[in-house]
């Protein structure tokens, strides 16, 4: 499903649109398999990759040899406890993960949430940035928001990110593929709504926070 997701190439352009690039030290949270740090890599001078997940890390390790990029560290860690020195990376990305803390601790999420934010901004250089990436919807051409991750999103807004939303579609090769593929991924109900409606591809609407450390209250 990573593989199919985004076949317009929407959200590297829109990382790019937030920050530069080039030449800089990015640390990617809640790496997974590597999605946003293949991206990002290319052009970076070096990306801390990093998952509580140790197998996640080691299909992205595998990933990265087959492609030669040889400018990606990884590392087993948690949100909340970074191992890397304060003031020593230019970027924070995230994708797909904060929103589990706020999601998972529903008495604690806030307090949770504070302790991830605090360190993002103990490791970023003064001119730092962070960037989050979350889910607005799947089937929906417009942004529809889980219902469970609405106060998380309040929670973002509240402390100063800037918001945007992009399009990152599933591609696939015909209606049959895209409900089993989707279906196995998203569920029953989704795998029903592609049939019903013949969608070869499927919508994904995709949420971006941003913003640099002065901005954001911590």
């Amino acid at each position: 499903m990573i593989n199919r997701e985004d076949y317009k190439g929407n959200l590297l352009k829109a990382i790019k649109d937030i920050s530069s690039l080039e030449g800089i030290s990015i640390l990617d949270l809640g790496s997974g398999t590597g999605r946003i740090e293949r991206l990002v890599a290319p052009l970076a001078k070096n990306v801390f990759a990093m998952d509580i997940s140790l197998p996640m890390l080691q299909v992205a390790t595998d990933e990265m040899k087959k492609h030669k990029i040889k400018n990606c560290f990884h590392a087993v860690a948690d949100h909340r406890q970074i191992p890397l020195n304060s003031k020593s990376v230019d970027l924070i990305t995230s994708g797909w993960s904060v929103c589990y803390l706020a999601d998972w601790y529903r008495s604690t999420w806030q307090n949770e949430l504070m302790k991830v934010f605090s360190e993002m901004k103990r490791v970023l250089k003064s001119s730092g940035k962070i960037i989050l990436i979350e889910t607005q919807g799947t089937g929906f051409k417009e942004p529809h928001p889980p219902e469970h991750l609405r106060h998380y999103f309040k929670y973002l807004d509240d402390m100063g990110f800037a918001f945007r939303w992009i399009r990152t579609d599933y591609k696939f090769g015909n209606v049959t593929d895209a409900a089993d593929l989707a279906g196995a991924f998203f569920g029953d109900e989704m795998r029903e709504k592609i049939a019903l409606n013949k969608w070869k591809n499927l919508a994904e609407c995709t949420g971006i926070w941003s913003g640099t450390i002065k901005e954001i209250k911590v």
